[in-house]
């Protein structure tokens, strides 16, 4: 112990410091944990052994991995996507392995241990894939179900190949029945969990979960996931089988979630402790001796990739630039990747030799990753000509659908919130235009004769085409916060006097959202939280008007453009429901106003009564009421107070009395 115990401490520190910066940068941590084990490894500076105990141990990474895959596993969210899934899925993974064991046959190695090469080579970053999808919200567009289609086929095709790739290691006249016989063991392996497995797992998970204890629990989703991966070992099979269908089973009960959140720590930390076991076979000295050929292994993976996943696209009926944005997408190498060539040095399948350029290889293509996604809409509009006639025709044609609008609401994501909003603006006779990148909801919303086009609300051209300059309100429903962020920069620097409205999960986002400019944020936690409590309080007896005045109260506090109200002519006397409420007042500052250079901490208007609420600006329509706030000529002041109270704040304004 006292031995093992400073090599612990020394991945932790190393791993800590290293996947710290990595985040920093934006790169994926799997490149961080890679770098650990190759800096500390045996072949750099020797300070970590690569043991059998380590690799053992980081081959839990993998058990829990496999295990989180079967969880999130849907058969109907397989049928759903079937074309994609087992069309164009099917096709990238063979398709690539293919030419990749071809390649491997020409260049010497044995086309058994060049099939394991090319499934390796097959893969994708599921993990990185799929979350630059959602920063980008791309996951809707047609290349981003083209990409998570693939990334879904590659995650059940992992599977056999952990089954299949200890056969192959067998000699020739054995495998066949090496083979048959796995087939056998997992068939039958699987029908019974899925069969009679199911209802009792469910059953049992019913029972642990009534104890309500959280440690239980716990201990309860470890024994199921590390039971069953041993058992299918002991059937001849892989951990990963094992796991994999643990996750299946687990996934099809209420419990899923629960799961998912207790089991993600262990994966996340496991899983960084298989990476540096990978990165502790890097040879650093040989891959520099090797560079050329490293160069070149680097370019046949993306460019097989690239063209196959292309080709296959356009095959199953994608534009042009669909298919390019898909093979640059999924180019690059993946995780489970490694998975693989580790399970084939393993099994004495792959050598050093072969596996050292390889594994170089494809740890660049993961950096490479995230530049050429950000690069692919430029390499699409460089390299597809058709694209660029496509985009003008959809502008046009968004341009023609806000000519006839003045003054109306821009819906940025036509999803559920945002088709109920247009439900409401319709009502009150509100034009709007709204933008959706999901071509399937914008086509039957089309149909239906609704004010909606396919567009990247992020994107200059599409928020001018929708109209932005003639728009009197921008409306963003999606809660992607980053994704709102774009939105807002992208309007504040086209029309920086227009409202935006936003929506956030949580409060905490609200503060992003307006420091980036939007006139309100409307947080989702906290409306609930309003709606529940007002719901309480009238189910408990409270008088409805009572309860209507509190739940104004409520939101009043939190939103500035709710407080008070601005009063008219027929606010009078029995009119006047509203009377023990505060009122609004707007005053602009004219000329020789005595607040104008003042900041609004210094005005005072404590001292009448009054407050401000909110600050208008000609160049923008809110902005953020702040105590270092100076005041310019023209600002427009809106406070809040008694009729008393806001006349002597207008007299303080511009009198300075």
């Amino acid at each position: 112990m006292t031995e093992t115990l400073p090599l612990i401490l020394l991945l932790l520190a190393a791993a800590v410091v290293v996947v710290a910066i990595f985040r920093m940068l934006g790169l994926p941590p799997i490149m961080g944990y890679l770098l650990v084990g190759a800096g500390l490894g045996p072949h750099a500076a020797g300070w970590v052994p690569d043991t059998e105990q380590t690799r053992h141990l980081a081959e839990f990474g993998v058990v829990f991995l496999m295990f989180s895959i079967g969880l999130e596993f849907s058969l109907s969210r397989l049928y759903s996507m079937k074309r994609i899934v087992f069309g164009l899925g099917a096709a990238q993974v063979l398709g690539s392995a293919l030419v990749a064991t071809v390649l491997a046959r020409v260049a010497g190695i044995p086309w058994l241990a060049g099939l394991a090469l090319g499934g390796a080579l097959a893969m994708s970053s599921t993990a990185m894939l799929s979350k630059m999808l959602t920063e980008r919200g791309e996951l809707d567009a047609p290349h981003g179900r083209e990409v998570i289609g693939v990334l879904l086929f590659q995650d059940i095709a992992v599977v056999p190949l952990l089954v299949l790739i200890p056969a192959l290691s067998q000699p020739l006249e054995v495998m066949a029945e090496a083979l048959l016989w796995a087939g056998i063991k997992a068939a039958v392996l699987l029908s019974l969990v899925l069969f009679i497995g199911q209802r009792v797992l469910s059953a049992w998970f019913y029972l642990v979960a009534r104890r309500r204890s959280a440690e239980l629990f716990m201990l309860n989703v470890l024994l199921i996931t590390l039971g069953l991966a041993w058992l299918t070992e002991l059937a001849g099979l892989s951990l990963a089988l094992g796991a994999f269908t643990a996750g299946m089973l687990i996934g099809e009960t209420e419990y899923r979630y629960q799961v998912e959140e207790d089991i993600k720590p262990f994966r996340d930390v496991l899983l960084g402790l298989f990476f540096v076991a990978i990165g502790m076979r890097l040879n650093v000295l040989q891959i520099v001796d090797q560079w050329l050929l490293v160069t070149g292994l680097l370019v046949a993976l993306m460019t097989v990739k690239l063209v196959v996943v292309g080709v296959a696209s356009r095959l199953l009926g994608s534009t042009p630039g669909t298919a390019l944005r898909s093979g640059l997408w999924l180019c690059a190498g993946g995780e489970f990747g490694f998975v693989i060539l580790a399970r084939g040095e393993d099994v004495s399948l792959l050598d050093a030799a072969t596996l050292q350029p390889v594994l170089a290889a494809m740890v660049l293509s993961l950096l490479l990753a995230p530049l050429i996604v950000h690069f692919s809409e430029r390499l699409v509009f460089r390299f597809v000509a058709s694209e660029w006639l496509l985009r003008s025709m959809q502008l046009t044609q968004l341009a023609a659908q806000s000519l006839s609008s003045d003054k109306h609401a821009i819906i940025c994501g036509y999803g559920r919130t945002g088709q109920h909003l247009a439900r409401f603006l319709e009502a009150e006779g509100v034009s709007f235009m709204a933008l959706d990148l999901d071509p399937e909801r914008v086509r039957e919303a089309s149909i239906a004769a609704e004010a909606v086009s396919y567009g990247d609300s992020s994107k200059k051209e599409t928020l001018l085409a929708a109209g932005l300059s003639r728009a009197s309100v921008v409306i963003i429903t999606f809660a992607d916060v980053d994704a709102a962020l774009r939105v807002i920069h992208r309007v504040r620097e086209l029309r920086p006097d227009v409202a935006i409205v936003a929506r956030a999960p949580e409060q905490d986002d609200g503060e992003k959202l307006y420091e980036a400019g939007a006139a309100e944020v409307v947080p989702e936690a906290l409306e609930s939280s309003v709606m529940l409590a007002t719901h309480a309080l009238a189910l408990s007896g409270i008088p409805m008007h009572k309860v209507i005045k509190r739940l104004r109260e409520m939101r009043e506090q939190h939103y500035a453009l709710l407080r008070g109200f601005f009063h008219g002519a027929t606010d009078t006397g029995a009119h006047l429901a509203d009377a023990d409420q505060p009122r609004l007042h707007a005053v602009t500052l004219t000329p020789g106003a005595w607040a104008i250079g003042r900041a609004v901490g210094t005005l005072d208007l404590e001292k009448v009564g009054a407050g401000a609420t909110a600050i208008r600006r000609r160049t923008q329509r809110a902005i953020k009421l702040e105590p270092a706030l100076e005041l310019i000529e023209g600002d427009v002041v809106v406070l809040i107070g008694t009729a008393a109270a806001v006349t002597a704040g207008e007299e303080l304004l511009l009198r300075g009395k």
